[in-house]
């Protein structure tokens, strides 16, 4: 998710796929930290790798890996492309074996299963979420739950967050002078379980709410809506129609969405509503 000061992060809700992601900012790979502890310190951008995710429709120019902070010190290796979406180890591999399967539709496998998901606001030291950012959190919830849908969130806030299904925590001491989210896409029936949000003090807390209610979206299985062209961050990239990984839901547009939540990017001006097409949308996958 990018901030055009702005354009920044945003899902992408007409176009599915079922593994992980990430919404930021900085091109760059940040500094790890050298008390925390580094996990999957061995991804590198091979040759397989790169082939799925442009066969995915990812962006492939902006792939990177970089050292994704966790709230308890430590550190993960995650591949990041698209500026806000953040893949482990384990989920490209996944991605890598199910484009070898040649399975068209496997991101349709890669939901959430239906039941009511933990969803926790962090308040612990450095990553502790803002009283904006609570609030801005509990009305994303809200997005979600006023649907109805077959999944829904209960959301506390705290530091025990290990036993719940998703955390979300604000990361900008090592996101400085730039401005997002980033989170991942779900697994094995499991949404992504960490979403970092940064920089975002400055904003309302529509924009809040906005960024947050987005990267939930990655987390339970959806892609940039402007994946084709990443209009809303001022470019023009598309990579073509892939075999896997993007398809259009029925009944949203098939071209450029001005006004989804699920944008690559976001302004100062978003009021962190779903538009009817996320709606519907959301509706049809869960």
């Amino acid at each position: 998710m990018k901030d055009l000061r702005i354009l920044s992060c945003a899902l992408a809700c007409a176009f599915i796929l079922s593994s992980c992601e990430k919404d930021t900012v900085d091109e760059t790979a940040v500094e790890a930290n050298n008390e925390g502890v580094v996990l999957d310190a061995d991804l590198s951008l091979t040759e397989d790798v790169m082939t799925t995710l442009k066969t995915s429709n990812f962006n492939t120019s902006e792939v990177g890996i970089i050292d994704f902070h966790l709230p308890d010190g430590s550190i993960q290796k995650r591949y990041q492309l698209e500026g806000d979406i953040a893949l482990s180890k384990e989920q490209m591999n996944q991605f890598i074996e199910l484009e070898s399967n040649n399975d068209r539709n496997y991101h349709t496998n890669n939901l959430v299963n239906p039941r009511t998901l933990s969803i926790i606001g962090y308040t612990g030291g450095n990553f502790a979420l803002s009283n904006k950012e609570r609030t801005a959190l509990q009305w994303a919830v809200n997005n979600y739950n006023r649907l109805n849908l077959g999944i829904r969130f209960n959301l506390t806030f705290g530091t025990n967050f290990q036993n719940k299904d998703m955390v979300v925590y604000n990361n900008t001491i090592n996101n400085p002078g730039v401005s997002g989210g980033v989170a991942g896409f779900p697994s094995n029936g499991n949404p992504n379980k960490f979403i970092q949000i940064y920089g975002l003090s400055s904003f309302s807390t529509n924009v809040n709410e906005h960024v947050i209610t987005h990267e939930m979206g990655h987390s339970v299985g959806f892609r940039h809506t402007d994946w084709f062209s990443r209009q809303s961050c001022g470019e023009n990239i598309n990579e073509g129609a892939g075999s896997i990984g993007a398809n259009p839901i029925p009944g949203t547009p098939a071209g450029y969405d001005p006004t989804s939540l699920m944008l690559a990017c976001f302004s100062s001006s978003v009021d962190g509503e779903f538009n009817s097409n996320d709606v519907t949308a959301l509706n049809y996958l869960y």
